[in-house]
C-alpha cells in the first residue's frame, strides 16, 4: 500500500511540474485542452467497456 502511495504523490507533482513548464513555455491552453479531451475519451470508453 505504501508504494500506491508514493506513486500518486510522484504523478501529482509530476504533473505539477509539467504545469509549470508549460506556463512557461506559453503552451498552457494546449495542456489544459488534452487534458479535457482525455477525460471525455475516458468518460465514453468506460461506458462503452462496462
Amino acid at each position: 500500500m505504501a508504494l500506491r502511495k508514493l506513486q500518486r504523490i510522484l504523478y501529482k507533482s509530476d504533473r505539477f511540474f509539467g504545469d509549470v513548464r508549460a506556463v512557461r513555455n506559453g503552451t498552457i491552453g494546449k495542456r489544459i485542452g488534452r487534458r479535457m479531451a482525455n477525460r471525455v475519451v475516458q468518460r465514453l470508453l468506460s461506458r462503452i467497456f462496462r
